[in-house]
């Protein structure tokens, strides 16, 4: 179990990529935090989702 943006979440384990690809979001305009450390993008398919932690998904949105 993983909570993603306050919402806990049954989680197989994997990688931020993999999270993204589940969430259906392409990586365009997009952060991303495990326990509140960034995890930049080159480290996306390297990085492991611990079960337990908190991993917070920012979208960017165009507008004004």
């Amino acid at each position: 179990m993983i909570t993603i943006n306050g919402d806990q979440r049954e989680w197989r384990g994997g990688t931020v990529r993999g999270l993204l690809d589940d969430l259906a979001l392409d990586g365009r305009g997009v952060a991303v935090a495990i326990d509140g450390a960034i995890v930049h993008r080159r480290h996306w398919e390297s990085t492991e989702i611990p079960d337990g932690c908190a991993v917070d998904v920012v979208t960017a949105m165009a507008g004004g």
